[in-house]
């Protein structure tokens, strides 16, 4: 953490003198007619740079207020810091380019290398990438930037049957190919991957972002199997992007020191995402996934061995013009509908439906005064149901607060 508070003071230093003399600096905004797709992502951020030094920085802040009611109860009105995070890319040579994106949670209740790779080109479908990388289950994974969503709270079924901001140590492959109004583009990466707190947490439920409490898996993968991400993507400028992946493999130790301890037991994730224009305006993004995972037969009911959920955001600009001297503002209202079942099936004994299930409804506006920066108003209700079907406890509440790119 000492490290990482003496690179963030740095930092700030460095920006407090660009305000001194901002002629040194520019920003780098390059002028690409190529079709973006969510893969590219990582490098189509904002950076800043100095002069003609080949070190880029940027990143974002998101903060906001939440009031929130659970069947009648309320802590009241609070404040909360979301995350603060630093860019730092590099050309390190012709078609070799190096980023990182470290992210401060909470304040420093967290602070974690999100992604840090180098990228080495050789042909437009075949590229090298190794380090930190972000495995691309889904889409929101890897396009996560806050500035980029109308919503406040990341979507449900992005963050806890998707670990949100799933990384991990390894090396792949990527490419990608655009011509006309099409583009292609596919990932395959072998990285470290989950361990048994899926099943052994404190969240007494199948619960994968578990794994991300776990800092060793930058060190050392938990069983020796590697894990398999899969993605290909494709696009037309007219229609949208759809997106399909995979993402599995072993996540139990299944032998310590040539004994056989279990047998070897699967975590495997597919998720199919989209997203489209509907008349240049109204903007449809969705994701679904499904999540199976192999539960050993001494474990209870309650931990389940499927889960499903989705999101469906939809937004539309209601104004496009000049607005309190800002010249390229809009203001936007958006809906996104939420639902994510932890154990898919039914009981044993009684052949009735396992809920533990949760739905979500999200109105809100939003207004951005630069396409970089995004002031957002949401309305939360969900109501969940636990693994018996009881009556559903429900919440509601108001969340203002504000994401911008610097």
């Amino acid at each position: 953490m000492k490290q990482a508070l003496i690179l963030f003071f740095a930092l700030t230093q460095y920006s407090a003198f660009a305000q001194i003399d901002s002629t040194l600096f520019k920003r780098v905004e390059k002028k690409d007619t190529t079709l973006k797709l969510n893969m590219d992502a990582v490098y189509n951020r904002p950076f800043l740079q100095v002069g003609k030094v080949p070190v880029a920085f940027g990143g974002y802040v998101e903060a906001n207020s939440n009031y929130m009611v659970t069947d009648g109860v309320t802590e009241g009105l609070s404040f909360q810091m979301r995350r603060l995070t630093l860019f730092v890319s590099s050309s390190i040579g012709r078609r070799i380019k190096f980023l990182s994106e470290l992210e401060f949670e909470d304040g420093t209740k967290e602070i974690n290398i999100e992604f840090a790779a180098v990228d080495i080109e050789f042909h437009p479908l075949v590229n090298l990438r190794g380090g930190v990388i972000m495995n691309p289950i889904g889409a929101f994974n890897q396009n996560h930037d806050g500035p980029k969503w109308e919503f406040i709270d990341r979507p449900i079924s992005a963050t806890t049957i998707i670990p949100s901001t799933w990384s991990n140590v390894g090396f792949g492959i990527w490419g990608k190919y655009s011509k006309n109004n099409w583009a292609f583009a596919y990932e395959a990466y072998l990285t470290n991957g989950f361990d048994d707190r899926i099943i052994n947490n404190a969240e007494n439920r199948t619960w994968l972002p578990a794994s991300k409490t776990n800092p060793e898996r930058f060190e050392e993968s938990f069983n020796g199997v590697p894990l398999t991400t899969l993605k290909s993507a494709l696009k037309h400028r007219k229609i949208g992007e759809i997106g399909l992946s995979w993402m599995g493999g072993v996540y139990n130790k299944f032998e310590e020191d040539g004994l056989v301890l279990d047998k070897r037991r699967r975590v495997d994730l597919f998720a199919i995402d989209f997203n489209t224009f509907v008349k240049k305006k109204t903007y449809f993004n969705g994701e679904w996934v499904w999540a199976f995972v192999d539960v050993p037969e001494t474990f209870s009911q309650q931990f389940g061995n499927k889960q499903k959920g989705g999101f469906l955001d939809i937004v539309h600009p209601v104004l496009r013009r000049t607005i309190l001297g800002f010249e390229r503002a809009v203001l936007n209202v958006a809906l996104r509908l939420e639902y994510a079942d932890y154990n898919v099936g039914t009981f044993r004994e009684t052949d009735g439906d396992i809920r533990d299930d949760i739905y979500a409804v999200v109105p809100g506006i939003s207004f951005r005064p630069y396409p970089q920066t995004v002031i957002r108003a949401n309305y939360r209700y969900h109501w969940q149901t636990d693994i018996l079907g009881n009556p559903a406890s429900k919440t509601a509440g108001f969340q203002f607060g504000f994401s911008s790119y610097f």
